[in-house]
């Protein structure tokens, strides 16, 4: 099993940004792909980013060229850099890991993102 921990959430006025981390523990061998979901209040958790071994990205079409998701495999990092954020980002953000059959399996704790002002 992997453990996983998100930081770098907080509160963060519109327009603004912020970076999430997440760093893996365990079985990290084991790890594909990595990807962020956030669950906002009210709302079921939902995908915004995910990235596989290879480097290959997908994003939420409500996120898409305003996030962006990297990851430092010596780190056993997952990265995800926000920018002009939205209070409709508000969310409890999750990282989450999958192995060879891609279904994520692992998830953090999460991390509490606000944005308002």
């Amino acid at each position: 099993q992997v453990q996983l921990v998100e930081s770098g959430g907080g509160l963060v006025q519109p327009g603004g940004s912020l970076r999430l981390s997440c760093v893996a523990s365990g079985s990290i061998f084991t790890i594909n792909i990595m990807g962020w979901f956030r669950r906002a209040p009210g709302k079921q958790r939902d995908m915004v980013a995910r990235i596989t071994s290879g480097g290959s990205t997908n994003y939420a079409s409500s996120v898409k060229g305003r996030f962006t998701i990297s990851r430092d495999n010596a780190k056993n990092t997952v990265y995800l850099q926000m920018n002009s954020l939205k209070p409709e980002d508000t969310a409890v953000y999750y990282c989450a890991t999958g192995d060879a059959d891609y279904t994520f399996d692992s998830w953090g704790q999460g991390t509490q993102v606000t944005v308002s002002s």
